[in-house]
């Protein structure tokens, strides 16, 4: 089983690892892809005017700039714990214990608009760049999703077993799912005290998050489809596939006076 993870904007800062070595991160075949984007983006950073209007920086953010010109250089963190925010904040990779850290290392990836599919415990940078950055200001230079998605896809398709697609459309593009039974894209849905289901909006990322540490707490080793949603619905989970002829998981939060409820609770277990 695999469980995608889109990124998110704020990273934290250090590390004590070394310095980013592209052959030693997971998904070997993405290798030429990252070494074009990172050189890419360290030429960018050359250039500090360029790279605050092609990232579309605010005045506040410039110091997001150095942080790209550094990259090869600066020290590295394991990727669940590189990346913070309300997803990451729900899973909280600090408390995992070391048998969850190598379910998550063989279990998780996390979608970078930098270097592609990342395994959960690879090595990685803080750096600013996302899957809609222009890398140049000049017109007709390639987008990320030209980039990547070629390769993305085709790491993708040498998974085997579950494919549980949590990021969000602009990231799943940079690496699409294969057309294939256990392949699925999870969306999120809250129902209210009468009954209707809706999008979730605000805690979609936060149920994302807890969803994930459920899996890696349960060991993440479904075989199935079948499997997965008997698991779910054991623990007292809905999800359920759409039944609209796609492969989609609807994941249907109850929802309290506007938040998440019972299983938000029950995923903090």
């Amino acid at each position: 089983m695999l469980i995608l993870l889109p990124p998110s904007e704020t990273k934290r800062d250090g590390g004590a690892g070394s310095p980013l070595a592209l052959e030693h991160l997971r998904f070997p075949s993405l290798t030429a892809v990252r070494t074009d984007v990172v050189s890419a983006l360290v030429e960018l950073a050359a250039d500090h005017e360029s790279a605050v209007k092609a990232l579309k920086l605010g005045p506040k953010q410039a110091g997001e700039v150095e942080r790209n010109r550094t990259l090869r250089t600066a020290p590295t963190m394991r990727a669940l714990e590189r990346y913070t925010g309300v997803l990451y904040d729900a899973l909280d990779a600090g408390s995992l214990s070391e048998r969850e850290w190598a379910v998550a290392a063989d279990a998780v990836a996390v979608q970078s608009a930098l270097l592609g599919l990342v395994g959960a415990a690879d090595p990685i940078p803080a750096y600013r760049l996302s899957f809609d950055s222009r890398l140049s200001l000049h017109h007709g230079a390639a987008s990320l999703k030209k980039r990547w998605a070629t390769a993305g896809a085709a790491a993708l398709a040498e998974q085997d077993g579950l494919l549980l697609d949590l990021r969000s459309a602009g990231y799943a593009a940079l690496a699409p799912l294969p057309d294939r039974e256990g392949a699925h894209y999870v969306r999120v849905l809250a129902r209210d005290e009468t009954g209707h289901v809706r999008a979730l909006n605000h805690f979609n990322k936060q149920a994302k998050g807890l969803l994930a540490r459920a899996l890696v707490e349960a060991g993440a080793a479904f075989e199935s489809t079948a499997d997965l949603l008997a698991w779910a619905a054991a623990e007292g989970y809905e999800l359920r596939l759409t039944g609209d002829g796609s492969r989609d998981l609807e994941l249907v939060v109850p929802e309290v006076r506007g938040e998440p409820g019972r299983l938000m609770a029950a995923l903090r277990v």
